[in-house]
């Protein structure tokens, strides 16, 4: 097994963890509470780190080996885990969820303590495993490692994760967390078999505050990157609006079990499946600027007809479709990044980046607890599940008539 293979297949088997997850994290918490806000509250504590551990992520990253801070991570993810498995079945049999609070306020705060940690240390795992790929391919191969990459995550991640997520939840709850650990494991020993040392060439050490200011001199020197943050970070934004908003959309409008939620989802993972594996083809087709600019204005179609699916095999093709859009994009904006920042600076030009990409998550999450809320005032609950999906269609429309030729110019700049 190469190392890049041995890299992708323990990404694999944290993304299955994390696929098993995105089922059980918001599934479990509408099982605490029917308020939309509380059971958002869960992916936020998931998100929030990203907005306030990103920079820092970033220095540790251009500072240590990368191969045993992915080490480290994924052993923290792993307690985390057994920890929100232990609380849950502990706390076994639950009461029914409430409409107003939660039903059983100590699991659900352990609940929320798990996801904080887990999404702090995916923060510094994600952000050092997308500066190591590139020192394990030639920069000429790096649109299809990083298509071969997030087809084996999204495989896993939301195809094979949810589907065995709801399948685990309807067995035992606890066992939807408890996996988990294993998974991780596993991932563990296929990293630390890795050879060679994967730091960043530097050459001194200035202190933190002058090494993110070459961080922040850099992204703010290169129009492109910037534009691609934000518009990243927006289109994150009304992705996260969706995703709490589904669950009980799924569940009170279309009435779908978990385990055809979990099928749902899935198609959205054959249309990701497909956009990495042909990104690097429609990128060199479209060349890249038409392929970003054509990729993002399909989101907001997607978004709305998620609105309008009347059952699971249209939401799940609307799932499709957006994942498909999205990853090819994710193919061209994420190796341009990889190929233009030089490797002493990718840590922290990469999480300058990701902290406007992603720090915007967890606003989107309670955005979507907010819109369903607010609109129960005014609208039937079944109508105001929805308003989520159209909130996040017209701000994409908006979003991609505003970048369009920025998109264009950046592109026309670094390729002078």
């Amino acid at each position: 097994m190469t190392a890049l293979q041995r890299f992708i297949t323990a990404s694999g088997m944290t993304n299955l963890a994390d696929g098993i997850a995105v089922v059980a994290w918001g599934w479990i918490a509408s099982l605490l509470t029917r308020d939309a806000l509380l059971v958002a509250l869960v992916p936020v504590a998931l998100r929030l780190p990203w907005a306030v551990l990103a920079l820092p992520a970033g220095l540790v990253t251009d500072r240590v080996d990368r191969r045993r801070l992915i080490l480290g991570m994924d052993a923290l993810r792993a307690l985390a885990f057994l920890f929100a498995a232990l609380s849950l079945a502990l706390a076994l049999p639950l009461d029914p969820a409430p409409t107003e609070g939660v039903s059983t306020p100590v699991l659900y705060t352990a609940l929320l303590i798990a996801a904080l940690v887990v999404g702090g240390a995916e923060v510094f795992r994600d952000n050092a495993a997308q500066t190591m790929l590139p020192a394990l391919v030639p920069q000429d191969r790096l649109e299809r490692a990083n298509g071969q990459l997030w087809s084996a995550e999204l495989l896993t991640n939301a195809l094979i994760g949810p589907a065995l997520g709801a399948f685990l939840i309807g067995l035992w709850l606890p066992l939807a967390f408890g996996l988990n650990a294993l998974a991780y494991g596993l991932a563990l020993l296929l990293v630390s078999g890795l050879a060679g040392q994967y730091r960043a060439v530097r050459t001194d050490r200035r202190g933190w505050k002058a090494e993110l200011g070459e961080g922040f001199a850099f992204l703010r020197g290169v129009p492109l990157l910037k534009t691609l943050a934000w518009t990243t970070g927006f289109w994150n934004l009304f992705h996260q609006m969706i995703v709490i908003g589904v669950v009980l959309h799924a569940q009170e409008n279309l009435g779908l079990s978990a385990q055809a939620y979990g099928l749902t989802l899935a198609g959205g993972a054959l249309g990701g499946i497909a956009g990495s594996l042909m990104g690097e083809r429609i990128g060199r087709a479209l060349g890249p600027t038409r392929t970003m600019q054509w990729m993002l204005a399909a989101s907001g179609p997607c978004f709305l007809g998620m609105a309008l699916a009347p059952g699971p095999w249209t939401l799940g093709l609307c799932f499709a479709a957006m994942e498909f859009s999205g990853f090819v994009w994710n193919v061209v904006s994420v190796s341009t990044r990889q190929r233009m920042i030089p490797d002493a600076l990718l840590g922290r030009v990469n999480s300058l980046y990701r902290l406007l990409a992603w720090g915007m998550m967890p606003l989107g999450l309670v955005l979507s607890g907010l819109v369903v809320s607010l609109g129960e005032v005014f609208l039937p609950r079944g109508t105001a599940l929805v308003l989520p999906f159209w909130a996040a269609g017209a701000g994409s429309t908006l979003l991609t008539i505003l970048v369009w030729w920025a998109i264009q110019r950046g592109f026309a700049v670094i390729s002078r």
